[in-house]
């Protein structure tokens, strides 16, 4: 008898340089605030239940690791709130929500 187990493989996500840049930044921060906080990677990754593999690749920025495991980083170092910080300030849609009202008037 045969066990045919199917492993799905994340997709690659591809980005544009500029905003692989970002993803780096946002990385180097989260290791340099765990180095701040003197804790090892092993005591990142257990705590936030992720592979010590997984927290190398979100410091290093890489778009394919799941928001949920960068979410248990935050976390683990005390940052969850900075979650509710993305997308906060939304200029763009606010200025084409006021050119809309705009042209009602």
């Amino acid at each position: 008898m045969f066990v045919i187990i199917n492993i799905m493989q994340p997709k690659k996500q591809i980005l544009l340089p500029r905003f692989l840049k970002i993803l780096e930044q946002l990385g180097e921060n989260i290791k340099l605030a765990r180095k701040r906080r003197k804790l090892t990677t092993i005591q990142v990754s257990e705590r936030a239940g992720i592979d010590r593999t997984t927290l190398y690749h979100i410091e290093k920025g890489n778009p394919s690791v799941s928001i949920g495991a960068y979410f248990n980083v935050l976390r683990v170092l005390g940052l969850q709130d900075d979650f509710l910080k993305l997308a906060a300030d939304d200029e763009l849609g606010r200025k084409l929500q006021d050119l809309k009202l705009i042209g009602k008037s």
